[in-house]
């Protein structure tokens, strides 16, 4: 690093707003909500999601509910293409949700991704060109002119072709990329031409979006220039003001709440900050954030394990454990004098109080976590030290959520004890809460077999003590017998390893499942020879266990038994 790195960056210049109003604002309501995972988060990854995936976040997404989604960049490939049309297609967006596309200002692109949409009810098209002048004067080589140009007559092209469309209603967006680093009075500009094109007012509102494309200065800066534009764009009425910081300085959470206090109404990211580089800003904590101030968000993120783990399955990605509100490590106190205060704190709450449980910002109830894992797991005697001994001792290489969860069963002993537990004694608790229960169901025997290019499988069960022999399809042997065995359970995250070498070896299975009535996703372990064996045991051990906080009759009937 440069000792005088003054020689080669720049500071960024202020903005000449000397009156600015922001800083006395307050937020008191959300503001439009616009996730862009399917577009900008899908062109980061390593490997971009599939059709399986991009539809399985994208439906996600509409049960969040969100209203307003960018799903694609359809002339950029044909895969997106196809992907838009199957949206359209299939009315996956229903009559409420806004199918937007992004693309940039040339004709044949513009053309290509207005077809992409025919036939949509509601649709975005969003085109944008690049108006800073290190983009102007370094990659484009064009004039502010020139660059205006692009923009207008790419305007004018969209209004042209919207019209032969009209079973859609549109709503046309226009982003001057780079916003955060063009001069505000070109920016204003460019986007008064393309606004007066687009007749923009009150009855039809466009969407001005202003970029900060890479995060370039302080949080206050960008509400500085959100509100210069804010108090200075024409026909101000017929726009829609969105955001769309990218986390480049760390600080796009920040950057979008001063925003919206500057007068944005719009903010577009990703779910867990997914993006390119550093990531667009985190729609979940922003929308948490809201909530930890008595907000509703306008998005429902009270399943919020469920929401995590699909999203990992889509983009392949981890979330991080101190990722706020949502990793799993952020609702847990490793310090004494913490866990005695959140105790203490817990203790005292009644249902109906204002939320004030010392470390927790918020009640994890309301998005879907249970109060054991913060309270019982300690750095030394809770899951640390247990998982360390079964890997050790045993080669089994739990979960983390797992090591969080078995950890409270061993405190329990102890507690109810007094002693200090080994390895066998840990060895022996495992065995009991996850692999010898036998109630409700207990595994028999199974065989596999395929039909009609599904998988099937006939598995024989004793239920309640009674011998059964089921037959289910699936995409593959655990989605199978998921279907055949009807377990009033959902399945969450599978994972597997081997324990031991050679004709000893076995394979392990762990499940992680949740009831769709009970706060807080179980696991289940299976441990078999044969991998397929293995998984099934795993999942009827998860079932057993949601089972056990149950009354018996009730989860015999959600799950198809007598009872």
């Amino acid at each position: 690093m440069l000792k005088n790195p003054s020689v080669k960056y720049r500071a960024f210049p202020q903005v000449p707003l000397h009156d600015r109003q922001w800083p006395e604002k307050t937020i008191t309501k959300p503001p439009i909500w616009m996730s862009t995972d399917l577009r900008d988060g899908n062109q980061a990854l390593f490997e971009p999601m599939n059709a399986e995936r991009k539809l399985r976040m994208f439906e996600m997404l509409v049960k969040i509910g969100f209203k307003e989604i960018e799903a694609g960049f359809p002339s950029a490939s044909d895969t997106d293409f196809g992907f838009i049309r199957k949206l359209v297609e299939g009315d996956y967006a229903g009559d409420d949700v806004k199918i937007e596309v992004l693309t940039q200002a040339r004709p044949e692109l513009i053309s290509r991704t207005m077809e992409s949409l025919r036939g949509a009810k509601n649709a975005i098209v969003h085109v944008y060109n690049a108006t800073a002048p290190n983009f102007r004067e370094v990659v484009f080589q064009q004039g502010k002119q020139g660059v205006k140009a692009i923009a207008t007559e790419s305007a004018h092209q969209i209004k042209e072709i919207a019209s032969t469309m009209p079973e859609t209603n549109w709503t046309f967006q226009y982003s001057p990329e780079v916003f955060s680093g063009t001069e505000l009075d070109f920016a204003k500009e460019v986007v008064d031409a393309v606004t007066e094109i687009w007749e923009a007012g009150p009855e039809r509102k466009v969407v001005i979006n202003l970029p900060a494309t890479v995060e370039m200065a302080t949080p206050n800066i960008y509400a500085d220039q959100i509100e210069w534009m804010h108090r200075n764009l024409e026909r101000r009425d017929g726009i829609i003001l969105s955001v769309h910081p990218h986390n480049d300085r760390g600080t796009a959470v920040a950057a979008a709440e001063l925003a919206v206090m500057a007068g944005a109404d719009r903010v577009e990211g990703c779910l867990f900050g997914n993006g390119e580089r550093t990531g667009n800003v985190d729609l979940v904590t922003l929308a948490l954030n809201l909530y930890s101030q008595g907000i509703d968000p306008g998005l429902d993120f009270s399943q919020i394990n469920e929401i995590a783990r699909t999203a990992e399955y889509c983009t392949q990605l981890p979330i991080h454990p101190r990722h706020p509100y949502v990793g799993d490590l952020v609702f847990t106190a490793f310090s004494g004098s913490h866990q005695d205060a959140i105790k203490k704190g817990l203790a005292a709450y009644k249902e109906g109080d204002i939320w004030q449980v010392p470390y927790l910002p918020i009640d994890p109830k309301d998005v879907g976590r249970t109060y054991e894992s913060i309270i019982r797991v300690n750095s030394q005697s809770g899951k640390g030290g247990v998982s360390y001994l079964l890997e050790t001792e045993y080669d089994l290489r739990l979960p983390r959520r797992l090591q969080v969860e078995f950890s409270q069963a061993v405190q329990r002993v102890t507690d109810d004890s007094g002693k200090e537990v080994r390895a066998a004694d840990i060895w022996a608790i495992f065995e009991k809460e996850y692999i010898t229960r036998k109630e409700p169901i207990e595994y028999v025997s199974h065989s596999l077999f395929d039909e009609g290019g599904k998988q099937g499988v006939k598995i024989r069960i004793r239920r309640f003590g009674k011998e059964e022999q089921l037959e289910g399809f699936g995409n593959g042997p655990i989605d199978a017998a998921m279907n055949a065995l009807k377990l009033g359970v959902e399945l969450r995250h599978y994972e597997e390893h081997s324990i031991g070498s050679g004709t000893d070896a076995k394979a392990v299975a762990f499940m992680e499942v949740a009831d769709p009535d009970h706060a807080g996703d179980l696991f289940g372990v299976g441990i078999d020879p044969n991998i397929i064996t293995a998984s099934f045991k795993a999942l009827i051990s998860g079932a057993n266990r949601a089972a056990a906080r149950r009354p018996r009759q009730e989860w015999a009937r959600l799950c198809g038994g007598e009872g």
